[in-house]
């Protein structure tokens, strides 16, 4: 699989979103099927893997998917990218918190379950509104200079967040969502991103399922299922979305591939900063959608399917990004050496 960078840190073109093994996507597989399914994705390629302490919330613990990742990855743990996030809540906050100690605490737990001694990219998962990003982008510059993390990004945030955090740290990454029918980064995210050399990682790039074209109406999602709550997906919207599954079939016969991997080349093909992490809990899905690296779009043939795109509606926009305050001013970075 071709390399990309995410400013200087260099990955496969499409990565594997790990969540689904702990827990979002209803009943989860066998520790050893996820294990083998995440050492076949590296096989086939992938050299980016993506986790977070919150995941596994619901079946199992926090932390759960850190430690499943990192039993796989230890063959091979030198040669990929770990990427991991944090989240600082509302309950953890304390007006006199040593914001440094705070986020070291956390990076050293995610390590541990990992069994790693760094990580490579170590976003903020979610802005925590009493905390300045700024902050957070001075305590990431240490973490860097430590060497305990390769580079930071930052996770569902708005193009003037990324501008303030960016101007203190330099960001290798944001991961907003995106896909052919979640565009909203197109309008600042992108732009800003390509000018400053920050890599765009999409969650959700198959628009959970959406853009394969497999989901069909009436279908039941159990459980923790985050597809219960995608709107996209119900039945009505479904049904009005048709068009875009059409227009994929249409390319994804012409190009011998299939939906989701047109979807994925679609974007590969626009943004050369953009690196996908399709997420899957089953090996046949995640080694299909790594294989849309491997479809190519002519100029004419990417001309063709994004005008097609741009004339259908997208019924179920699901909005990207919450809307952020900072109310506190502290000596966030005072730390014991």
């Amino acid at each position: 699989m071709k390399k990309r960078l995410l400013r200087n840190i260099e990955v496969s073109e499409i990565g594997m979103g790990c969540m689904g093994f702990s827990h979002g996507y209803g009943k989860t597989p066998e520790e050893g099927y996820a294990v083998k399914a995440i050492q076949a994705a590296y096989d086939f390629g992938c050299t980016l893997f993506d986790t977070a302490e919150g995941y596994g919330k619901e079946q199992f613990y926090p932390g759960h998917n850190e430690e499943l990742v990192g039993k796989a990855v230890a063959p091979f743990r030198k040669n990929i990218v770990l990427a991991t996030k944090f989240h600082i809540g509302l309950a953890e906050h304390q007006e006199n918190m040593v914001l440094y100690d705070v986020i070291r605490s956390h990076l050293e737990k995610s390590m541990e379950r990992l069994k790693t001694d760094y990580v490579d990219l170590y976003y903020l998962h979610r802005v925590n509104e009493q905390i300045p990003v700024e902050a957070v982008a001075e305590v990431m510059s240490l973490l860097i200079q430590e060497g305990v993390i390769r580079g930071w990004g930052l996770s569902q945030v708005a193009a003037e967040t990324l501008r303030r955090a960016n101007e203190v740290t330099p960001v290798a990454a944001v991961q907003n969502l995106y896909s052919m029918v979640e565009r909203d980064c197109e309008q600042e995210i992108f732009p800003y991103c390509m000018e400053h050399q920050v890599g765009v990682v999409p969650f959700s790039p198959i628009a959970s399922g959406l853009l394969s074209g497999k989901i069909t109406a009436g279908a039941k999602f159990d459980g923790d299922d985050v597809r219960k709550f995608v709107p996209q997906l119900s039945g009505e919207n479904l049904s009005g979305n048709q068009p875009i599954l059409d227009v994929l079939r249409y390319f994804a016969e012409h190009k011998s591939a299939t939906c989701a991997q047109i979807s994925l080349a679609w974007m590969l093909h626009k943004y050369p900063n953009v690196v996908p992490i399709p997420g899957s809990k089953n090996q046949e899905r995640i080694l299909e959608n790594l294989g849309g690296a491997a479809v190519s779009l002519t100029k004419g043939e990417f001309a063709e399917l994004d005008t097609a795109l741009n004339s259908c509606t997208v019924y179920g926009h699901r909005g990207t990004v919450e809307s952020e305050q900072h109310t506190f001013s502290h000596n966030w970075l005072k730390k014991d050496r």
